[in-house]
């Protein structure tokens, strides 16, 4: 007894149509309209219509009646699409801002999947095993929240009248957490459709891990719109190639082929086959001639890539932006209100009433919503098989459940407090055996290297590569595709019940940036472990040597740069970013050795700065602060500064400093003592916290670590020398607190 809800996914569609449907509707789409025949119906049917029964008496009231029925219901699907068109062209002149082309022209796609396509649930938007739906044309949201509003999700018609207005729901681009209904933050082009891929990993990795015979738990498809934009974008490239390779089945993406950017037409710029591109990464290739009017050519296309499994797909569908509008294919209409009348000759055009605004017709918002329902009663049924599940697998559903409600497993931490060092060990080095043991007790943890693993020391022991055969896999290969990688992180982790983590160089983070930084807005928790993380680095030389990085990610709201100085330090900064599910973390680790430092403790990471020595004989006359491999350094020159009362203080995390308490920051940089930094990274940033800084001004060079150290100044000796030339200047004056602020 195959169990899949109320849909046989694996099954192909086509068995229900007739041969002559398949080679006529792929090939050739629909007649035109004919008097007393339906333009929507199959070729077939209105062949049969025309060439037999050759006995008219043959033909029934029956078949009269189906005919009818046929049209009505495609007069109200051209219905529902239209006002679709209309709506989402109403919210954007409401706000005098926007994007109405590209929902006026998607409007058909969206139809097709919100009404009988997708498996979602309006009243219960997180449902595990809902089809994900990602508009990765950010720009394009009204068609979202015009499909969530008219499906039943938690957006009112007044939340469409604040679009792009302070603190709506319905913000300028989709933001997840915001919006029910919204899966990711999409607005950066190629980032949804990146997304998109990690969405699709996500459940063929958590499918293969749960399903078992008779219960296909997760089992949904991924559907991703997107336009000319995000297939210009280099990242969609990446994140594409390495779905073709994955045979991420599940995956179709609808490119909205309207030929329009914002410079005018695309062939200024863009003139390649994505088609060929995208059948050399190994997709399935569809093409819909007629996007604007053709919704069973579009269902059509659905059901064949729903049938190969094998296989993402991309649906090539050729549309007319702005459709409807007197302005339609053209750039006019991409970036800008229709403007009234053009909005009322519209209205007039689709059959609905110029003088009414945000008006829903009773019959379209009762098609809308009828589909709706029947995703409610498809997520009641799988509500069901998952009680079988838990009869038959007690244990699998136990983890299941403890998975979806985003708990960590019991012990965790405990385990990681276990981990003892008896040597000297480069950060890296420790935080391998730190992942380890982490992925050894949390089995939701996966992730992988940009082709860096011997150097990042990410594959954990008894990992199984995440491969198209071995999917339930916790490594991930991503190849040198530093930019896709943290969007796929980002997708994987939008699913729910995974923790991803990723791997480079510092240095390289610099090319996944933009996907980063919607880590950080979406508060997906992805682990970034940044290695090679400072001049350190040595030979490889200045184009590998970070300098600007930690000033680039530490100025990114809601996420956190550590920087641990030894192997407890290590064990802190796991311990702070796997606390945190909502906040990214980058760990940044050294490849050159770090000494087990005495005093270092792995709970005090999560205050970001704590004192590791204080001074001995009286209250500090010198604060000596810095994060890393430098830490090491300055314990070094401790020594050197002879007859100075010397704090020693460890700062894995400025973001987190930065929250404690003015007490507790005053324990730690006492006001009016002189405060000396080092950082083998740019100086910026550290004159918030001390008077002098030893850091990078400048690109780094190829050389020996400890020449390259040593070129710099970040040596025991040359610390020694600042600290003295900084307590002469301040020998007469106190030293400013710098942490007596207002805003502090």
């Amino acid at each position: 007894r195959a169990r899949r809800g109320d849909r046989a996914r694996d099954a192909p569609t086509f068995a229900l149509r007739s041969a002559m449907d398949r080679v006529l509707q792929y090939n050739f789409g629909y007649l035109p309209p004919r008097a007393g025949l339906a333009s929507d119906l199959p070729l077939s049917h209105l062949a049969a219509e025309i060439l037999g029964p050759r006995s008219k008496k043959m033909k029934t009231a029956a078949g009269a009646d189906a005919r009818n029925g046929a049209g009505q219901k495609a007069a109200l699907e051209r219905r529902c699409v239209n006002y679709v068109r209309v709506l989402s062209a109403e919210m954007v002149q409401a706000a005098n801002s926007g994007h109405p082309g590209a929902p006026m022209g998607c409007a058909p796609m969206a139809h097709v999947l919100w009404s009988g396509v997708m498996s979602y649930d309006p009243a219960d938007p997180e449902w595990i095993n809902r089809d994900r739906f990602v508009l990765s044309n950010g720009h394009a949201c009204a068609l979202l929240y015009s499909m969530l509003h008219l499906t039943g999700y938690g957006v009112s018609i007044d939340d469409l009248k604040q679009f792009r207005q302070l603190d709506s729901i319905t913000p300028g681009h989709p933001e997840n957490g915001v919006t029910p209904g919204v899966e990711v933050s999409t607005g950066p082009l190629g980032q949804g459709i990146s997304n998109g891929v990690g969405l699709a990993m996500a459940q063929a990795h958590l499918g293969a891990t749960f399903n078992r015979e008779g219960f296909s738990l997760i089992d949904n498809f991924t559907y991703v719109i997107c336009g000319d934009g995000c297939m210009q974008e280099g990242i969609s490239s990446e994140a594409c190639s390495l779905a073709g390779h994955l045979q991420l089945g599940r995956l179709i993406v609808l490119y909205d082929d309207n030929k329009i950017q914002i410079d005018g037409a695309t062939s200024l710029a863009f003139s390649e086959d994505v088609g060929k591109r995208y059948e050399a990464y190994g997709w399935q290739v569809i093409t819909v001639h007629d996007g604007d009017n053709s919704l069973e050519s579009l269902r059509i296309a659905i059901e064949r890539a729903q049938s190969d499994l094998y296989r993402p797909t991309l649906l090539r569908i050729s549309t007319t932006i702005g459709f409807g509008s007197a302005k339609q294919g053209t750039a006019g209409v991409h970036g800008a209100p229709l403007g009234h009348a053009d909005l009322a000759t519209l209205k007039s055009s689709f059959g609905f009433d110029e003088a009414q605004f945000f008006a829903v017709p009773s019959d379209v918002q009762a098609a809308y919503r009828a589909a709706g329902a029947a995703g409610t009663a498809k997520h009641a049924s799988w509500k069901a098989l998952l009680g079988e599940y838990a009869a038959a697998h007690p244990a699998l559903a136990a983890e299941f459940e403890r998975r979806r409600a985003g708990e960590l497993p019991a012990g965790w931490r405990e385990a990681l407090a276990s981990l003892e060092w008896d040597k000297p060990l480069a950060t890296r080095q420790s935080s391998q055996l730190v992942l380890n043991k982490l992925c050894e007790v949390v089995p939701e943890l996966v992730g992988g290297s940009a082709d860096l693993t011997p150097s990042n020391l990410t594959k954990f022991k008894g990992a199984a590569d995440f491969q198209a055969a071995s999917p339930e896999g916790r490594y991930i290969r991503f190849g040198v595709r530093e930019h896709a990688m943290a969007a796929l992180c980002n997708g994987m982790h939008a699913y729910g019940m995974l923790r991803p983590f990723c791997a480079t160089f510092l240095n390289f983070f610099g090319y996944a940036a933009g996907a980063v930084r919607v880590s950080a807005l979406s508060h997906f928790g992805v682990l970034y472990i940044a290695t090679h993380d400072s001049i350190g680095l040595g030979e490889d030389g200045p184009t590998h040597q970070p300098v600007e990085a930690l000033v680039n990610l530490r100025a990114t709201p809601n996420l956190l740069t550590l920087r641990p100085a030894d192997a407890n330090e290590v064990v802190g900064a796991y311990m702070v970013a796997m606390e945190r599910p909502k906040t990214p973390a980058v760990i940044a680790l050294s490849r050159q050795g770090c000494a087990n430092l005495a005093g270092s403790r792995a709970e005090a990471v999560a205050r970001g700065a704590y004192v590791l020595r204080q001074a001995a004989g009286g209250p500090p006359q010198l604060v000596l602060v810095g994060t890393g491999s430098e830490v090491q350094t300055l314990e070094q020159a401790v020594p050197l500064l002879e007859g100075v009362r010397v704090q020693l203080v460890s700062m894995p995390c400025c973001e987190l400093f930065d929250s404690q308490p003015r007490e507790y920051k005053h324990e730690v940089l006492p006001p009016g003592v002189p405060v000396l930094a080092m950082e083998a990274l740019a100086a910026e940033g550290w004159c918030k916290y001390a008077h002098s800084v030893i850091g990078m001004r400048s690109f780094g060079c190829s050389a020996p670590a400890k020449e390259v150290q040593k070129r710099f100044g970040f040596t025991a000796d040359n610390a020694a020398l600042r600290a003295r030339e900084l307590l002469r200047h301040y020998a007469n004056k106190p030293a400013p607190d710098l942490l007596d602020r207002p805003d502090n």
